[in-house]
């Protein structure tokens, strides 16, 4: 435990750029010449020399050997949120709130990011992450750090008000991060800072806040030029957030959010020249352009995408052409990174493809090549504290196998509050409506969650959820960031139809150092998925080998059931089996 401690610490002030304390080198050098040094074993993932050409510095975060068994979520003992540097008043906070320590991602990344640069976090579902950048970021706002804004000698340039954006993929899970961000108080039980979730029917603050919550679309809306308000907005922002990034970085959000980067990065190079300069003429320049950057499309609906081969051009776009009126469309996304930065930019994401020239890791790759990069133990991969079952059904055995995968559930107790969690997954909006028809035959009371229901009602469900445990049966509009705590049991009734999805699912329980078990049931159809996932968990390999596009594994079961006749098995059907077999038992009744 002593070389965990040390080399954990080490790496923590190489992120500092401090110089290490002699204790720090004692401890060290006694740990290097230990006996225990070969029997400990200590996992750093991707762990590299940063290169000072390029500052690209990928860290990982450490899993340690204790009492024989690997620590997978908290950081070591002597790590503290101080020890991190975090202010006293943000660690009593934390400790107040019931985080008594920081874990391991956090560990990894609250330095980084306090140290200013671009960070692109990517850990396993369940392993803090939505912490480990609002601690942080909090930190800075709050005025405990030295990166919290760009000092100059003229007080007029410099943006009186600093502002940090987390933009999320859904209204839900907005109001979940400003909930979070809101339970870290101060002595006086008062928030530390101003948090509002601008989505759904929520409008602009009309209190300044310090950090704003918010879905793509909904953000676009609210700094429209044409409302003739936010320009100011633009120059306030020092933080930006994408939680979820890969979902953010791909399919219908992909448009909005590249808009938003170029965007900020554009308001970056006036602000830089501004600087620069120090004229009142660039003042102008910044207020009379943020005006020109008007979104070509008035429809900034949630489903608005490019095409997939839409490639992000290179170049420049000069001031003096938009001062000049000259601005072309789509000019804007030609602002490259050739000025001084002004912002701080953080993606998150619990599964982060870096394979493929379209994949969200890719492209973060190419638009932030200077970004710190921080890896989990486990990303990609299956998590060592969850047990697993599969079971291959038909649609003669699919319903009894799921009756008795939800009664296994109710067993599975969270001790501390003596209540059952048992979150159940479907495809489709019709296939949760047949599982939870088929559980309430069998006497077994459940939840039902899809996007057919109303933002109210799923709401109070997940507040139900939380509060009274239960059978929670849902699409996939719950597999992604919806941290309900103490959750036992996944079953998928409907196996998840990529890798993706199946890690998101699955990382619904085993979260925040807990353990958990998941029961997936899969038919003939689904077997090339599953084959690919259970291989990579026996060889403990990442499941990145069966991320490959749904449309491959589809041509491939076509390709079989063409030839072999086999009908896809499906959940919908599952309660017109039930009635039949109601039918037969009653005629063997007549009988």
């Amino acid at each position: 435990m002593i070389l965990y401690r040390s080399a954990c610490m080490l790496r923590f002030y190489r992120l500092s750029s401090s110089p290490l304390p002699p204790k720090l080198l004692s401890q060290l050098n006694h740990s290097c010449s230990s006996s225990s040094f070969s029997s400990l074993r200590i996992r750093l993932f991707g762990l590299k020399q940063s290169n000072p050409a390029t500052q690209n510095t990928r860290f990982g975060t450490v899993a340690a050997d204790k009492n024989g068994t690997y620590n997978t979520f908290f950081a070591d003992d002597a790590v503290s949120w101080s020890s991190l540097g975090l202010s006293d008043r943000l660690s009593r906070a934390l400790s107040n709130a019931g985080f008594d320590k920081p874990s391991l991602v956090q560990a990894a990344c609250i330095p980084s990011i306090l140290s200013g640069k671009d960070v692109v976090v990517a850990a396993e579902t369940g392993s803090g992450k939505t912490h480990s950048y609002l601690v942080p970021l909090m930190n800075e706002l709050c005025g405990g750090g030295v990166h919290s804004g760009k000092v100059t000698s003229d007080q007029e340039l410099t943006p009186l008000h600093s502002l940090s954006i987390v933009l999320c993929p859904n209204v839900l899970l907005c109001e979940q991060v400003a909930r979070m961000a809101n339970d870290l108080c101060g002595d006086d039980g008062e928030p530390l800072l101003r948090v509002a979730a601008i989505c759904g029917r929520q409008g602009w603050p009309v209190h300044k806040p310090d950090i704003i919550v918010s879905t793509p679309a909904a953000l676009l809306n609210n700094i429209d030029p044409k409302r003739n308000h936010r320009s100011d907005f633009l120059l306030s922002v020092k933080y930006v957030v994408f939680d979820e990034a890969d979902m953010l970085l791909s399919g219908g959000f992909e448009n909005q959010v590249f808009r938003l980067i170029n965007m900020l990065r554009f308001d970056e190079k006036l602000l830089s020249r501004m600087y620069n300069s120090g004229s009142e003429k660039a003042m102008e320049l910044v207020s009379d352009s943020l005006l020109h950057l008007n979104l070509e499309n008035k429809d900034l609906r949630q489903n608005e995408s490019t095409s997939e081969g839409e490639e992000i051009p290179k170049g420049d776009l000069d001031v003096d052409d938009l001062a000049e009126g000259s601005t072309k469309k789509h000019d804007w996304k030609r602002v490259r990174e050739i000025y001084e930065r002004s912002k701080q930019y953080i993606f998150v994401a619990a599964t982060l493809p870096v394979n493929g020239r379209k994949t969200a890791g890719a492209v973060l790759k190419k638009m932030f090549p200077d970004a710190n990069w921080i890896s989990g133990n486990y990303l990609h991969c299956h998590n060592p504290r969850l047990e697993q079952k599969w079971i291959e059904v038909s649609l003669e055995t699919q319903v009894d196998a799921l009756i008795e995968a939800v009664k296994q559930g109710s067993n599975l107790l969270d001790y501390s509050a003596g209540i059952s969690r048992t979150m159940v997954f479907a495809n489709t909006v019709e296939a949760v409506e047949s599982v939870a028809k088929i559980l309430e035959r069998a006497g077994i009371q459940c939840y039902r969650y899809h996007k057919a229901t109303s933002l109210d009602e799923r709401s109070k469900t997940l507040v139900d959820f939380r509060e009274k445990g239960g059978v929670f049966v849902c699409t996939d509009a719950a597999a992604r960031g919806v941290d309900i705590p103490n959750v036992s049991h996944v079953i998928q009734a409907d196996f998840a139809t990529s890798a993706v999805d199946f890690l998101h699912r699955v990382g619904r329980t085993a979260r925040a150092g807990q353990y958990g078990f998941v029961t997936s049931m899969y038919t003939v159809s689904n077997k090339d998925l599953v084959d690919a996932i259970c291989q990579a968990g026996k060889l403990g390999q990442p499941v990145d080998t069966a991320f490959s596009r749904k449309r491959s594994f589809r041509n491939k079961l076509k390709k079989r059931a063409g030839s072999t006749g086999i009908e896809e098995t499906s959940i919908v059907k599952l309660s017109r089996v039930r009635n039949l077999e109601t039918a037969f038992s009653r005629k063997r009744s007549f009988r």
